[in-house]
């Protein structure tokens, strides 16, 4: 039995000095609010839960039952009442529904909410640990008088909280906060840092807007009279790994199957993006031959830029154009295939609501270009298959094994804050002091790696690049897929990041990942039977950005105008003639400053977005 999908936004707030019921029209009215500002997430149903010291809220993208999964979701046990809201997806709940069942719960709807909720009475919050899935949940324990928020353990799912005076508010993107009367958004100066020193990354936790805050990955919230804590229930481990190479390639062939196999069950047909590349053929291969099985053919969609036949150019992140590569899939499998493409008015055009949608400056065009792709895919499927995370997990990136990268004391996908501090003004380089603000953020992240004893220093340094890449990198990449399908309620799965992978192949010894010299070999020789060996064992090209002059062009124009309004907001970080001579020197494409694709072009846009955000959330 496959369980109801909930693709949604949730929100809420808590407080145990007030008494919402006195109020309780104006209460209702700010839950209302709260979750029409994120009605982008879900508009299939929504309801609100409102008693003396909590308010729920719920906007649902419904998958399967469309009456029973109505949220908030209610159980009483005695003379308490446990409420749920809750964004996700839970894989083996049919497994956890057999416990419930045998310990004497009664389902009443097929939606994995119920098991949630159920499993929570029984459990208490130990039932994250059972979860299988994606999911952000805030559970009201009428007993105990207390408010849980959950996050999945890879952080897929979003779940913002802000606490001001005696109540916290909750909500599954920061605009929901924003719709509360006591939440504001505002910044200060550690808001810059993050956003000039390690943006768009974010430290663990921080949501950047002062005073709010995101529920860490594979952590618990619990607010109650007594406390406010955040105890994790899932922490990466270091093992040894005593399995054969040829065991390892067979564990993680076994393992990624049966996560895209689980996440292809769905009553609305599933379609997968296929870039061409490594990941996402290796998910559509797998969910090519299963949905064959049912006489099932496969949506695909790929991405790429106007002009980019004339204008791509060729550099040692992006060798290759991914076009030829998807061509060989689909000569392999029965696909029903979408190429689309994006010109670049539209992509300059879209950078804004990318900040809109973000509530944050972000990955520029590479947010904007996604976010213009998922509204095309929506008007075809409604859930779709990514291959998003593999690199990470499985060394797919140039500073998991390229020596001058590897040894770099800092980010390693941002090494140069030359380039960050490039437009800024010689006071704002001053007060803001990004190179300790970074070296702290670097430095607290190396004392929470999972270490062996006595690890030798290039086993422990891979390790690091692991943990970095899992906390920080990653957590950008699904920051952006969440934010840019959800938009148009495009309900986005990844299978590389369920956590079983991610637990068995961390402690996978890196001669095994890089066997022979190759980057992601283990998954390469895991999948061998998918593809052919040219397009196996393709050299890594990340996602596509536009090359075109006339983006940049478009760019510069803008930029110009920035510069010549002594109002824009921005000009409290930015030296204009610092700024206009970077506007007048040829942009290197070849020399990102963060990541493989955020280069010259994107630093304009990354600071027009910067911009647009103060302007946007009147942030001085």
């Amino acid at each position: 039995m496959w369980w109801g999908v909930l693709m949604c936004g949730i929100a809420g707030f808590c407080s145990f000095k007030a008494d919402f019921l006195e109020e309780a029209e104006r209460w209702r009215r700010v839950l209302v609010e709260m979750r029409t500002a994120i009605a982008h997430r879900g508009r299939d149903q929504t309801g609100e839960y409102l008693q003396h010291r909590v308010g729920l809220s719920h906007t649902r993208l419904s998958i399967r039952d469309l009456a029973g999964g109505v949220q908030p979701m209610l159980r009483r046990r005695g003379e308490a009442e446990y409420g749920i809201v809750y964004n996700g997806e839970i894989y083996n709940a049919e497994e956890l529904k057999q416990d419930l069942l045998s310990r004497g719960y009664g389902f009443e709807t097929t939606c994995d909410t119920e098991v949630i909720l159920c499993g929570y009475m029984e459990y208490g919050m130990e039932v994250a640990q059972k979860l299988n899935g994606i999911f952000a949940f805030a559970i009201w324990d009428g007993n105990r008088e207390a408010l849980f928020l959950c996050r999945d353990r890879l952080g897929v799912k979003p779940l913002f909280y802000a606490v001001k005076g005696d109540t916290l508010v909750f909500g599954s993107e920061p605009k929901a906060l924003f719709a509360h009367p006591q939440i504001r958004p505002e910044a200060d100066l550690d808001s810059f840092r993050e956003i000039f020193g390690v943006g768009p990354a974010r430290t663990p936790g921080c949501g950047v807007f002062r005073g709010l805050r995101e529920v860490k990955p594979g952590c618990v919230l619990e607010y109650s009279r007594e406390r406010v804590k955040e105890p994790p229930y899932w922490v990466l481990e270091a093992k040894p790994h005593t399995d054969s190479y040829a065991q390892t390639v067979e564990t993680v062939s076994w393992l990624l199957r049966d996560a895209v196999k689980r996440q292809l069950v769905s009553d609305v047909p599933v379609c997968s993006f296929l870039s061409g590349g490594i990941d996402s053929s290796v998910v559509t291969a797998i969910a090519s031959r299963q949905l064959g099985q049912e006489g099932v053919t496969l949506n695909t969609f790929s991405f790429d830029f106007a002009h980019n036949d004339a204008c791509f150019q060729s550099n040692a992140f992006q060798p290759t154009r991914d076009r030829p590569y998807v061509d060989q899939v689909l000569a392999l499998y029965p696909l029903h295939h979408t190429y689309l493409e994006c010109d670049e008015a539209t992509l300059a055009g879209l950078l804004g609501d990318a900040v809109r949608m973000k509530d944050l400056p972000g990955m520029t065009d590479v947010d904007a270009s996604l976010l213009y792709f998922c509204g095309l895919v929506k008007q075809h499927n409604k859930v779709a298959l990514t291959g998003e995370c593999a690199d990470e997990i499985f060394g797919g990136y140039p500073w998991f094994y390229r020596e001058d990268l590897l040894k770099v004391d800092g980010f390693p996908w941002s090494p140069d804050l030359s380039a960050r501090t490039a437009l800024l003004s010689d006071e704002a380089i001053h007060e803001l002091n990004l190179e300790e603000y970074t070296r702290e953020r670097y430095r607290d992240t190396l004392a929470q790696v999972p270490l062996l004893p006595e690890e030798k220093a290039e086993t422990r340094r891979r390790r690091e690049m692991s943990y970095l890449n899992l906390r920080w990198f990653m957590q950008t990449l699904l920051d952006r897929m969440d934010r840019t399908s959800m938009a148009w309620g495009l309900e986005a799965r990844v299978p590389f990041a369920d956590h079983r992978i991610v637990e068995y192949v961390y402690n996978v010894p890196w001669s095994m990942k890089y066997e022979n010299g190759m980057e992601k070999k283990l998954l390469r020789d895991a999948c061998k039977d998918l593809l052919p060996p040219q397009l196996l064992y393709r050299k890594k090209s990340p996602y596509p950005k536009t090359y075109s002059p006339v983006y940049e062009a478009l760019l510069a124009e803008r930029f110009e105008q920035l510069l010549a309004n002594p109002q824009a907001p921005v000009h409290r970080f930015m030296d204009r003639k610092k700024a206009a001579q970077f506007l007048a020197q040829p942009k290197d494409y070849g020399r990102p400053w963060f990541g493989q694709l955020m280069a010259g072009p994107q630093m304009i846009a990354y600071f027009l977005q910067v911009n647009d955000w103060m302007e946007r959330y009147g942030i001085s």
